[in-house]
This record gives structure tokens, sequence and C-alpha cells, in this order.
């Protein structure tokens, strides 16, 4: 176990805390500044880390901050006296994980920091046996309050409906839900019900008997019956075929169902999560979703926000994802210039979290060195802060309200160039290169559906294209795509892309 380290100008303070450690059979260390702790973390790292607010040359908080974006699973405990009640509640939103009012008795102060050390502990037996259990990173306000919500409803074992854009992280709430559950022992089950074809969805939700179908040769368990006992996380689930949403009201109302081509209810021990990129209120006034499955589901309601509202994240997650990277490919750790986390920053992650981590493999493997600097990342981040101001710039849309600047192609002359849009070979050239970039860090990353989620992308960005140039008009868009007004509604609705 790594020592305890003590932070407190106050040498008495420093005394009675370690003396107290020592009698309890802990290693502790004690540090008279922050600048002295600073020095001492290039080296080694504590176990717990207990610190007082106020101190010549540096701020406890400010010590918790820096810590926090770089090992958020390090305990970390606020000493304060009552003047500084408020900066200590203050420092405890921000990621602390307990304040210690000054003055405090000695036996307690000396169980608050074993349920620090129990809790740190707990997490590093997780990593070192293996385990994959991601954890989600954010110290934005918008995911604290997920944080929160993480830990309101983890005890229950109510029904959650997690929304959220592709990529933003839902089946990592999913999980957290699960592992912070009474059912943590159990199995936790995941489906994506838009990934499998719909005539073998019922089978893979419900299971079948043995000769229900043409090559139904044995019996087979589903998910339902897999996850007994677990968690159940149905991704998608406003993909699902009607026919079958009502197989799954049934099961969530009275808790039975039924195998393809069983007549024996078998009775579910499970908890249900389901999530969604798409709104099924608008679904349900489509007539695609029944109304009361939605009711069913919409218990509690979990909204996930996108990258774009949670930008202070970056830096955090950038750090986190370049780490993982490096670790997969036996490489060391990289680094974004300041310049070049300015960029990140600022780009828009039409593929939120999962873009992004993409992105951070990508950098790992093709930028040459430790340091990564704007020149370095792809086109499509660094083109936009290359590319000059004014006149000449055409908008290629890179996400939902985004635009990334591009060299316009010079005017043709003639009748025929009128309502064409030119684009030159070398700009040709360079998307399509980026294209098999992006496919093939996918693919190496263990990406699955790298199809679809890339044509997504793809008509996410030529629909919002088509959508600027015409001011908005849908049926204009249609026609200069080339496309049906049927068409570009429902794949404004599919891509998340209608304001309603």
């Amino acid at each position: 176990m790594k020592p305890i380290w003590i932070v407190d100008d106050d040498q008495s303070i420093r005394f009675v805390l370690q003396k107290a450690l020592e009698k309890a059979e802990l290693p502790v260390r004690s540090f008279a500044s922050t600048r002295e702790v600073q020095a001492a973390l290039a080296t080694e790292q504590p176990q717990v880390l207990v610190s007082d607010i106020r101190m010549p040359g540096g701020s406890g908080i400010t010590l918790l901050q820096e810590l926090k974006r770089s090992q958020p699973q390090l305990p970390v405990i606020i000493m304060t006296a009552y003047s500084d009640l408020d900066s200590a509640v203050s420092a405890f939103q921000s990621g602390a994980f307990e304040y210690l009012s000054k003055p405090f008795d000695v036996d307690k102060a000396v169980d608050l920091i074993r349920r620090a050390v129990d809790e740190s502990l707990r997490e590093q037996g997780a990593e070192s046996a293996g385990l994959e259990t991601p954890e989600l990173l954010g110290q934005a306000p918008a995911m604290q309050d997920v944080f929160r919500a993480i830990g309101r409803l983890s005890p229950s074992l109510v029904t959650v409906l997690i929304t959220g854009e592709s990529g933003s992280g839902k089946e990592l709430v999913a999980q957290a839900l699960h592992r912070h559950s009474p059912r943590a022992q159990g199995p936790f089950v995941a489906i994506n019900t838009a990934a499998i074809p719909r005539d073998l969805l019922e089978s893979e939700l419900f299971g079948h008997e043995r000769g229900a179908f043409t090559g139904a040769q044995a019996s087979r368990r589903g998910r339902f019956e897999q996850a007994e006992g677990g968690t159940l996380f149905l991704d998608e689930i406003g993909d699902m075929p009607y026919e079958l949403q009502t197989r799954l009201l049934r099961v969530l109302s009275d808790g039975n169902f039924y195998r393809v081509g069983g007549h024996a209810p078998i009775r579910a021990n499970v908890r249900v999560i389901a999530a969604t990129h798409q709104n099924l209120e608008q679904r349900v006034r489509d007539g695609l979703f029944r109304e009361d499955l939605f009711h069913r589901l919409n218990v509690i309601r979990l909204r996930l926000p996108p990258l774009r509202e949670r930008r202070e994240d970056i830096e955090l997650l950038v750090r986190h994802f370049l780490h993982k990277s490096a670790a997969e490919l036996g490489v060391e750790t990289k680094r974004l210039s300041e310049a070049a986390l300015a960029v990140l920053q600022a780009y828009p992650f039409p593929g939120n979290v999962r873009e992004l981590q993409n992105l951070c493999h990508w950098l790992t493997v093709m930028a040459p060195g430790l340091v990564v600097d704007v020149k370095d990342l792809p086109p499509e981040l660094s083109g936009a802060t290359q590319a000059p101001a004014g006149a000449g710039v055409a908008g290629v849309a890179t996400g939902a309200g985004a635009f990334a600047p591009v060299a316009a192609a010079e005017p043709a002359s003639g009748t025929e160039a009128q309502g064409a849009v030119i684009v030159p070979a070398a700009v040709a050239a360079a998307w399509e290169v980026d294209l098999a970039g992006q496919a093939r860090s996918m693919l190496q990353s263990g990406g699955t559906q790298v199809m679809d989620q890339l044509t997504q992308r793809f008509e996410r960005a030529v629909i919002l294209a088509a959508l600027e140039v015409t001011h908005g008009r849908r049926i204009e868009a249609a026609q200069r795509l080339g496309i049906g007004r049927n068409t570009i509604t429902r794949k404004i609705q599919e891509l998340g892309l209608d304001p309603d």
C-alpha cells in the first residue's frame, strides 16, 4: 500500500495526524506546502491525500483540482476551519472525497482516512485484476448532474431510459448503474436492437425452443434469461420493430415471457435499462413506437450531454485516451500542445466521446512526435484553423451546426456550372484519404458497425450542407441532393437533426 500524504503548514497538525496514523499501522508522509507535494508527485503517488485549504504558497483547492485532472481516482480529504466551510463544500462538489472540519477528533479523522484508503484499494484492486469496468470521466456541471443521478438511481431497481447522441457514452452509464446496484454480482447483458436483423431479434431477446423455426436444432436461451439476476441493457430501443414492442411491454408489465416456439412461461428477474439517440415522443406521434411502452420505459429519464456541451472535459478525456492507447500499443504516452488542445476544444465532435477516443488512438499511431501540435491533427480538424478567413472559403458540414472551412474551387464558366458544387481534385483526394484513415482507426481500435457509423456521419454532413445552402428549405435541399422529400424528412429524424 502506498503512504497517506498529509499537507498542512501547521506543524502540530501534521505531527498529530502522523502519529495517529502510524499507531493505526498506516504508512504516512507529511508535507508543509503544496509545492513540496507537486515536486514529490513527479516520482511518487499517495494512496490518499489529506490537505488543508489555506496555506502559504498554494491552495488546497487548487491542488485538489490539479490532482482530479491527473489522478481522478485518488481520494482527497480537505481539512478546513469553520470559517472555511463554504470553501470546503465547494471543494467537496469539485470532487473531494470528504472534508474534515478543524478542530477534529483524531479517532474520527483516522476512521475517515481508513474509509478513503478502502475506497482507493478497491479501485486499485479492480484495475490490477484487469476487470473491464470503464468509468465515466467528467468535471463539467452537466456530467456532475449525471453522476449525482447515477448515485441516486443505483440502489433502486427502477427502469431507466438513457437518452443522448450516438457516441456520448450511454452504455457506460448503464454499466455504472449496474455496477453500483444491488444486482452488481449478477450479469450485465447488452443488446443493440438496431444491429440485429428483425427476423432474428425476437429469438435473441427471448430465446427459442428446438424446432421453433428452420435451423433451430437446439433450444437457446435469450438475453432475458442470460441476464437473470442482473441487468439487461437495451440499446437503441427506438429502432425496435413495432411488433416486438408488444412482447417487450408484456415482459415489463407482468415479468413473464415465452421462448419462440415455447408454451411454458418463464419468469424474468432482470432490471431493464434502455437507451436511445432518437426522440421517442416524436416516434410515438409518428406511429413508430408504442405509447404504452414509452411510458413503461420512461419511469426515470437520464439525459447524457453531448461532448460539445462539456468542452471543459475534453482535456481530461484526451489525457485518459492517449494514456490508454499508449498502454495498448506499448508506446510512450503522447500529449497535446496548448494550440492543438484549443483546436479540439473548438471542434463540435459530432461523434462525441467515441469520436474523441478514436482520434486519440489515431494520434498515438500517426503523430510523429511525443508532443502533438496543430499540424499533426487530422485534416478535418487542423484545416479549420489553418484556412484563411474571408471570401473564397466554402463550408463543409462536420457536425450539427458546425462547418470546417475548405478552400473553394474557382467558379466555372458557362451555364453548366450554375447550381453545381465544384470540388478541386486535391480536396477530394484528401477527403477520401481522411475517410480511409478514419475507417482504419476505428477498425484497429476494435470498433464494430463501422460502415453504419461512417455512413451516418456522411449523410449528416451532406444533409446539413444542403440545408445550410438552401437556408433550411427541405424540399429544395432534397431536390438538389437528388433524393425524395420523404427521404430527407426521414433522414433528418433518424440522424437527430430535427430541432423539434
